[in-house]
């Protein structure tokens, strides 16, 4: 999808389109071993190794609204993310996600996902890409963190 064809497109129709490429960029990234999965962990391969971060994923949840130590993080990432040219998405179903990155239970912390590169290099992918103009579009319409929706 070019990003011309994403931007004639209305949300509702990029929003289950975007979902399907996320899910796909995750578990290919999952397979890879190119996951990062929990607001600390994340902290760290950012602060250590920042041009490893391809993308990032927050997961908002119940606990978000009542956590401010996790609003401080979350907003800390968004400005670390932004600064860095790393493209940042938003879900609101952090139990999909943990599932779709391989925690069955759902019980994993997967406040934060980052996407990295291999240690041997860049990996392309067209889902990937396809997020990154999406994220690109969002932000020439202000949506600074655009919202996907996870299909159940």
């Amino acid at each position: 999808m070019t990003l011309e064809e994403v931007i004639v497109q209305k949300p509702t129709e990029r929003a289950p389109c975007t979902g399907k490429a996320l899910e796909e960029v995750l578990e290919t990234a999952k397979a890879n071993d190119c996951l990062t999965i929990g607001v600390y962990e994340s902290a760290k391969v950012m602060n250590l190794d920042l041009d490893s971060v391809s993308f990032c994923v927050l997961a908002f949840d119940e606990e978000f609204e009542t956590d401010i130590a996790l609003q401080i993080h979350f907003t800390l990432i968004q400005a670390f993310c932004f600064d860095n040219d790393i493209s940042i998405v938003r879900v609101n179903d952090m139990q999909r996600l943990a599932e779709i990155v391989d925690d069955k239970s759902g019980q994993l912390d997967a406040h934060c996902v980052l996407i990295t590169n291999p240690a041997e290099g860049s990996w392309q992918d067209p889902a990937l890409e396809k997020l990154h103009l999406f994220c690109e579009e969002s932000r020439r319409m202000n949506e600074w963190v655009p919202e996907i929706t996870l299909e159940r």
